[in-house]
Formats: C-alpha cells, structure tokens, sequence
C-alpha cells in the first residue's frame, strides 16, 4: 500500500512521486476489467492512456494526495486535463513510460506521441509485470504469515542431491554418498576383512522435486457478471506463483491458459491485461491444451491449477464448431470434458480445482475430477483464492513426488 500523504505544501510536490510506488497505487485498476461490460464482454479490449490518467486521479483522490486549490479546479474545470493537475498526472505517466514500466503502443500511421492522454494503447513492459508479480506474491503470502518459501521439500529421500539429511546404513540402490567419518569409524572397529555392505554409512539428502504447472483461467463471462469481480484475483494468483516459481524455484516451469468458448495459451507478459470473454466454459479445450504443453515438459511431476467458478458448458467438435450449452451439465460436454480428466490421469497429470462457486451440480462435478486425478478441490472466494494456491503450491504438490 502506498504510503497515505497528502501532498499540500507545495504545487508541484506530486512530480516527486516514485515510479513504483505509483504501480502500486494503480496496481488493482491494471489488472481490472473495468473496460468490459459484463453483459457484453469484449476480450480484445485493450487500456488506453485515457484509462490511465483517470486511474491515477483516482488513486490520488482516494488517498487525499492532491492539493485541496487544485482539486477545486480540476472539480470546477471542464477538462481536468487543462488543469495543474491534469498536467502533474501527464507528467507521472510520462515517468511510468520513462521508467520502463509501460510501452505506448502507436497507432498504425505512427502517430501517437509520447505519453499524453488519448485513445493511444500501452502494454505493460516485463519490468511491470515482474514488478505486479512481486507485489501480489509479498501480499498474499504476508496473508499466509510466510515470509519467503523455499525448494518443494518432500517427505522422500534420495542421496545424491542435497546433503542435507541423517546418516544411514548403506542399501542396494541407493547412491553412495559417503559419509568418511562414519564409514572409517567401521573400518576401523571391524578392518577391512570383516566389512560389510551395510558398514558404510551414507548420508541422506532432501531431495528437492522439479514441477510443471499449466494454471488453467476460466476466462468466460460469469467471471464477472454477478457483481463480482473473480478474474481480476485469478489474475494476481497467477502472476504471483509465475513471479514465485521464477525466484524461489528455477528448476520449475509455469504456462498459462485462457479457457472461454474456446482455450488459448497466453505469456505471463500478456497475462495481466488479458480480458474476460467470450461467453461460454470450454472446460475440456481447456484441460486438452494443458496437456500438450505438459507432454513437452521432462520434470518429476506435472499439474493442472484450475481455476473456474462456472459448469462446462462449450465444446469443440472435431470439425472445429463450438458446441455450446449454457443451462446446465449437458451430458454431452461434461462427457467430453471427464474424458480430458481421464486422459490426465493416465499421463500422471494432477489435477487441482479452485473453485470460486458452490452451485451443487458444480460441487459433484469438481469432487469427480479430483477422484479421478487423485488431486484436491478448494472451494474458495475472490478474497482468499490466493493464499489456496499458494499453500497448496508451497506445502503439498511435492507429496505426489514417487
């Protein structure tokens, strides 16, 4: 949280105001979906700089930083953008894409400046989305009480990867990691004819598993039509478990996948502005995606996260149609879609529901996944999916490890 200041003692105390402190000021409304109609949800719409300077007007208005004189004009002007004001908000959004922390996209005449308000689009740069990720992980695990995580830890051992753990007797099959003082110490007390197999002594290592993970985004349009915003917090869980496994695992992969009437993969970079639509649950396209990216990975286990609040309800024909069934399981989709489940289990693939819904057809739907993947259902709020993602990330994946 930014700190609560109000700038009043001199007119041009806001241009003082840090680059990323800013980002986290305007953190919610960049990855909003304040740009789409919930009833009529467009997933190319993209923010423009006119979406921006009206987020920092408002992260300065709700935290009482601009200076009573000026807001009395901006509030009596007939552009705020005329006004000193409107001028010190140029000038951050000026700093924002100086700093790295947005591109302007230009239109296709090349015009377009170099930061003023407009219809002109910007995508945020790699140094944003880094920095997003850093701040949603810091947060959400200051919610689990968790200061850093470290390596998956299991309850297995294997010698040869961490020496870490206690010493143990020799025994076929496990590497020979030995532990001289131990094994001399026998040598000694029995000499060398009279040794045994067991009477070298090894030491254990923890051993630490590799992961691949495809998070799976529902993305269809109940996500935010019932008053209620569940994308935009699916969204900060994802880049905050990209930005955890970046940092903390480099061993471990992380893709992402949109699933709507169809399924897209789409890169972290592009994650955080990804809107919600088309309609319809693509469940099955969805989780057969997920699947062709895990077949490429070569790692100790492999998960689907899911996270949805909506029944399958869409379909992709082998021909390439949308089947599409919005009232209800339509038995021909959940068919298909438990088939997908299926196919995940026979190729080791866990399968994890986040559920942000407690419609019963949806709960035995989510409950017969989990049983046929031998993974987990949590059903869960926008509120706390975050700390549900990263405790089972963290604390019980590497338990599936053999």
């Amino acid at each position: 949280m930014a700190r609560m200041t109000r700038y009043s003692k001199f007119e041009g105390e806001l241009d003082q105001l840090d680059s990323s402190e800013l980002m986290q000021m305007i953190q919610e409304a960049l990855l909003g979906q304040g740009m789409n109609d919930p009833y009529d949800p467009d997933p190319n719409a993209r923010p423009s700089m006119d979406d921006l300077f009206d987020a920092i007007l408002e992260a300065l208005a709700e935290r009482g930083m601009i200076p009573e004189e000026q807001l009395i004009e901006a509030m009596t002007s007939d552009d705020v953008r005329d006004t000193a004001l409107g001028q010190q908000i140029q000038r951050l959004m000026d700093k924002l894409q100086q700093d790295g922390f947005i591109r302007k996209e230009f239109d296709e005449d090349g015009q377009g400046g170099s930061g003023e308000a407009g219809d002109a689009k910007f995508q945020l740069t790699d140094k944003s989305i880094d920095f997003l990720g850093y701040k949603s992980l810091r947060d959400l695990m200051g919610g689990l009480g968790r200061s850093s995580a470290g390596a998956h830890d299991t309850r297995e051992y294997a010698s040869g990867v961490e020496m870490t753990g206690e010493l143990k007797n020799y025994e076929f099959g496990d590497t020979l990691n030995l532990d001289t003082t131990a094994t001399l110490g026998n040598v000694i007390q029995k000499g060398f004819d009279q040794l045994e197999e067991s009477d070298l002594v090894i030491r254990q290592a923890e051993y630490n598993s590799s992961a691949a993970t495809v998070v799976l985004l529902d993305c269809s349009h109940s996500m935010i039509l019932y008053g209620e915003d569940r994308f935009t917090p699916a969204k900060q869980v994802a880049l905050a478990l990209a930005h955890l496994i970046r940092t903390q695992y480099p061993g471990d992969t992380v893709k992402f996948v949109l699933f709507h009437d169809s399924a897209e993969e789409v890169p972290v970079s592009k994650l955080a502005q990804a809107q919600i639509g088309p309609y319809h649950t693509n469940t099955a396209g969805g989780l057969r995606l997920a699947q062709q990216l895990l077949k490429r990975e070569n790692k100790d286990m492999k998960q689907i996260v899911m996270i949805t609040d909506g029944k399958p309800s869409a379909l992709t024909l082998p021909d390439g149609r949308i089947y599409k069934n919005a009232y209800g399981l339509d038995p021909y989709v959940l068919g298909a879609t438990l088939r997908e489940v299926a196919n995940c289990r026979r190729s080791g693939i866990q399968v994890n529901t986040f559920m942000l819904a407690r419609d019963p057809e949806l709960v035995g739907f989510v409950r017969r996944v989990s049983e046929m993947t031998k993974g987990k259902a949590y059903f869960t709020t926008p509120q706390n999916i975050g700390q549900y993602v990263l405790m089972d990330f963290v604390t019980n994946k590497t338990k599936l490890v053999n």
